[in-house]
């Protein structure tokens, strides 16, 4: 078996059997990371095999301060981001006043459990640019600063989708609830 070190040391030098074992240890890791800025699985792995392009070529880089599996991330959001710039002109754009929602009144989702299923198809709903905000500032981190630098956006406009972001979601995980609620329970 080989020690982290070891396979990236022989990642850097080409070597495959290296690359198979970094693969096979973090491609399902990454493509989680992938998977959440991207609007289908096939998208996603499209996005992975790029980021596994950019490690193996940039692996001699690595410096070994940090975390190895932190570096591998950065490299997926970044890749991801990347993608993101190149599709824009592809994708649907939607008006934004459709997803402007109205603060949710006292309800709460503390009764309500949803699968991370759920969570991911509800959060892969969301119009491309405020699934790539609210991804990076919630689960990535960054900082609106960071992510208006990443994105090329102005800082409130990286605010205001991850506000709006919230709306919709708690919009659709109210929605889901209400539904799950409205079937009686299994037993």
């Amino acid at each position: 078996m080989m020690s982290e070190q070891q396979i990236i040391e022989g990642c850097a030098k080409h070597n495959r059997r290296a690359q198979q074992i970094l693969y096979d240890k973090y491609s399902r890791l990454l493509l989680g990371v992938c998977l959440r800025y991207a609007k289908d699985k096939a998208e996603a792995e499209d996005i992975l095999q790029e980021s596994f392009l950019k490690i193996f070529f940039n692996i001699k880089d690595f410096s070994g301060t940090g975390s190895f599996i932190g570096w591998l991330r950065k490299i997926a959001v970044n890749t991801a981001i990347t993608h993101y710039h190149k599709n824009l002109k592809y994708r649907y754009h939607v008006d934004i006043d459709e997803y402007i929602s109205v603060e949710a009144g006292t309800e709460s989702f503390e009764e309500d459990f949803f699968n991370s299923e759920e969570l991911f198809k509800v959060l892969n709903e969301l119009p491309a640019g405020y699934r790539m905000v609210f991804n990076l500032y919630a689960v990535e981190g960054y900082k609106h600063k960071e992510i208006a630098e990443m994105l090329g956006i102005d800082t409130n406009t990286s605010k205001s989708q991850y506000s709006r972001a919230k709306g919709v979601l708690r919009d659709k995980l109210e929605k889901l609830g209400k539904l799950k609620s409205s079937y009686p329970e299994n037993g």
